[in-house]
């Protein structure tokens, strides 16, 4: 029993020990990291990559050349009803035009658009970082939650309302992410329309319309992220001693 006893306080110390390590690194987020991080990524907004007026600019050239019309002449009697060019046009399972079979890329592989991507390269950092924090900062306000008692729980939901809060932003922030995969995935498939239908020339427009859709939706997360910690810095301080002190004594507040 004695050694039950041992084990259990040493566990205690540990678990003691990372509570701690836990509280003293969230009220330096709250306090610190986020009016910095609020600041830093107003500044961003205001850089001239965040603030093209004509969209036309991040359009990217897809160095597709548009080849040269193949003229097929009909048999001798001026139709083509030979038992290949049904099989042809069977196999292929599509309409009268089937498009371009692509074998490889005349001008070698098809770039990403590098504006886009240089910005995406630096908002999926700022991104990541929100969703650890905000777990953080989550972790640290669970572990302040007293035990289930009856009455006097109106601090205990300040902290269910901020744990709510925190739980939504890092999930918005995990949309952002996927909302750019799915940039990828789009713009991938429309590029090899393009590929396969050189001649339509709206396939190329779709590609240019959603390169700059991506943008404004890159610059409207930036502005979110900014918002977030605004709201979050604004929310934990105006409850910080509902937060800290739940009820009128917290000392049974985990153990």
């Amino acid at each position: 029993m004695s050694g039950l006893l041992k084990l259990d306080n040493a566990l205690r110390t540990k678990v003691d020990a990372f509570r701690e390590r836990v509280t003293a690194e969230a009220e330096d987020l709250v306090a610190s990291f986020f009016p910095k991080k609020l600041l830093e990524l107003d500044c961003f907004l205001k850089e001239p990559l965040s603030n093209i007026s004509d969209l036309a600019t991040i359009h990217s050239e897809l160095n597709m050349p548009v080849p040269e019309p193949i003229i097929i002449s009909n048999s001798h009697d001026g139709l083509d009803s030979t038992p290949n060019s049904k099989k042809r046009k069977l196999e292929d399972g599509e309409t009268n035009c089937p498009g371009t079979k692509v074998f490889i890329m005349p001008n070698g592989m098809l770039k990403s658009n590098q504006q886009l991507v240089a910005m995406i390269e630096k908002i999926k950092p700022e991104i990541r970082t929100l969703m650890e924090k905000c777990n953080t900062v989550k972790m640290w306000v669970q572990l302040l939650i007293p035990r289930i008692e009856d009455g006097n729980n109106f601090g205990v939901s300040i902290q269910e309302e901020t744990v709510a809060e925190l739980r939504t932003v890092e999930s918005e922030a995990a949309s952002y992410l996927d909302q750019i995969s799915r940039y990828y995935i789009t713009r991938a498939k429309l590029v090899s329309k393009v590929a396969k239908y050189p001649h339509v020339e709206d396939y190329r427009r779709t590609v240019s319309e959603i390169d700059e859709k991506e943008y404004i939706s890159l610059r409207l997360i930036v502005s979110e992220l900014r918002n977030q910690y605004v709201t979050l810095h604004d929310m934990i301080l105006k409850n910080i001693e509902k937060i800290k002190r739940p009820r009128n004594s917290n000392a049974d507040a985990l153990y």
